[in-house]
């Protein structure tokens, strides 16, 4: 998908009244029903709050559901429950650990990288800069 298509219209997108927490709650919430309303939604919801750093390094749309499918982080789509622990937050940054509960009964834990956006178009909102496994 080419960056000018981005956001994928009709999902969620950033917005400068959600919380770094909130920006995470989003992408679980959508990830956890990944093909509701159409295939892959979850992941173009995270995609949509993927910074542009990080649409750089994973993007296009097809490489970064790629990615979300390969067996790093293949536990977050239809997961069966996801622990959220307390977001931590810095000024412009926060971080927020998340154990998830795969569809297969393991548990991996991930560790969202959330920035407020200081340029384009979610300048002021919370968007993902990376989600590691820790």
């Amino acid at each position: 998908m080419p960056e000018h298509e981005y956001p994928v219209t009709g999902l969620p997108t950033p917005s400068e009244t959600y919380s770094p927490g909130d920006a995470v709650a989003l992408q679980l919430n959508a990830l956890e029903t990944n093909d509701d309303p159409f295939e892959n939604a979850g992941i173009m919801t995270a995609y949509n709050f993927a910074s542009p750093a990080n649409r750089r390094s994973t993007g296009p749309l097809d490489r970064f559901i790629a990615m979300v499918e390969s067996p790093q982080y293949r536990p977050m789509i239809d997961f069966g429950e996801a622990v959220r622990g307390p977001v931590e937050r810095n000024e412009n940054y926060a971080e927020q650990r998340i154990t998830i509960t795969g569809p297969d009964g393991r548990t991996t834990t991930y560790e969202f990288g959330l920035s407020v956006q200081s340029v384009g178009e979610f300048r002021g909102c919370w968007q993902t800069d990376r989600v590691v496994v820790v």
